[in-house]
């Protein structure tokens, strides 16, 4: 009986040792399959925090960035590259072609093709915007030589073309404005000298000549170092209270005998109000704006200076003319430095064409801004904006549409 028994519980042993062992082989397997599953959760996890660390990279760049695979479908495009084409939909996995519809972008890929690199290529759009862009691009190949995809960086070059437009355009102003006094200064110096200094007569005439035109260098001078001041900043407005009215019946009084010699009649529509502003540079505002209008005001007309609140605690100045009027195309370039509507014109009554531009950099100085309204024949008003002084009567009209 005792071998029966006894093979009985080794059977019994080795059926439960074996339940043990396919128990703990189950543990094993789980707790391996949480391992796997946690490594890859962790795998996973790492890949996301480097592809979010990589698109932050690359949208914080300034250039735009075009990522594309070997069928030409865009991988990345940073929000640079989206706001150069305005571009609002997510074009990942489209072609360049459906993303941008460009033939100029898909011609540098057609060289890429043939060309492992394009450095320094300039690409001028019409569209969306008017752009001109540096392009460089390169294509990716792996080890086996194969091409793998397109790298292409977009470097906006249209701003610092319009810089360097404006450089050169204010060299050759200046240049030119500087060339004029200077070459008739130079020619009647030379008269001089020659003899006419004999003749009183014409000695004296050729003097005032001279007179006159270092008075417009000087001016000139004077205007280019104010914009070059207010420019860069450096400029520091002591702004207090002031009483409007006062500097307004100043300046016109200024300007009595000018006006009259064109018969032109001053209307001074200006309340009581109090505005915050540096006196002087106030009053070169108003001297620009008001010689402005006198020159290119009709003889036997008027010059209509007015004054009113406007809203955010601002008061809304205007000065008008009954002038020719100022074209519709050059109301938003008549503050530009040198800009001239007419330039025979201008130079005639003595401009250098900077006046304006110093009212836009002291207007905007005092947190203001300035614009200007005209119809053709119908004269001109120019309109800009400074801060209250302190709180005014409510009777005192309000301006309910600035522009």
């Amino acid at each position: 009986m005792f071998w029966p028994i006894l093979t009985v519980l080794l059977v019994l042993g080795g059926i439960v040792l074996q339940a043990w062992w396919f128990g703990r082989l189950r543990e094993v397997r789980a707790e391996s399959k949480r391992e796997i599953r946690n490594l890859l959760d962790a795998q996973e996890q790492t890949a996301l925090e480097l592809q979010t660390q990589q698109e932050a990279l690359f949208d914080s760049m300034a250039e735009g960035l075009l990522l594309l695979d070997e069928n030409r479908r865009v991988r990345i495009a940073n929000r640079s590259f989206s706001q150069l084409f305005e571009i609002t939909t997510d074009i990942r996995s489209r072609t360049l072609l459906e993303a941008l519809r460009l033939h100029e972008v898909i011609e540098i890929l057609d060289v890429l093709d043939t060309h492992k690199q394009v450095l320094g290529r300039e690409l001028k759009l019409s569209h969306p915007n008017e752009l001109l862009l540096q392009v460089n691009g390169s294509a990716i190949f792996d080890a086996a030589g194969r091409r793998r995809g397109t790298v292409l960086v977009f470097h906006n070059l249209t701003r610092v073309k319009q810089l360097e437009r404006t450089r050169q355009e204010f060299v050759a102003n200046v240049s030119h404005e500087l060339r004029t006094p200077l070459s008739l200064i130079k020619g009647y110096v030379e008269t001089l000298l020659e003899g006419a200094k004999d003749n009183p007569e014409i000695s004296t005439k050729f003097l005032q000549t001279i007179d006159r035109n270092a008075e417009r260098l000087r001016l000139l001078i004077e205007d280019l170092l104010t914009i070059s001041e207010l420019e860069s900043g450096r400029v520091k407005l002591n702004q207090q209270p002031l009483q409007l009215r006062v500097l307004t019946d100043k300046v016109l009084s200024d300007f009595r005998s000018p006006a009259e010699a064109k018969n032109i009649t001053f209307i001074d529509e200006v309340p009581d109000l109090t505005i915050s502003a540096d006196a002087a540079r106030f009053e070169q505002v108003l001297c620009n704006l008001t010689d402005n209008a006198i020159k290119y005001g009709r003889n036997g007309g008027k010059v209509t200076l007015r004054a009113r609140l406007a809203a955010a605690e601002q008061v809304e100045i205007s000065i008008s003319d009954d002038g020719p009027g100022i074209p519709r195309e050059a109301l938003e370039r008549i503050f530009e430095r040198f800009y001239r509507v007419d330039k025979a014109s201008s130079r005639e009554q003595g401009g250098n064409g900077l006046g304006m531009s110093i009212v836009k950099h002291i207007v905007q100085g005092h947190g203001g801004r300035v614009w200007a309204k005209s119809e053709l024949g119908n004269g001109a008003t120019f309109f800009f904006t400074l801060p209250l002084g302190h709180p005014v009567d409510q009777q005192i009209p309000v301006a309910s549409n600035a522009e």
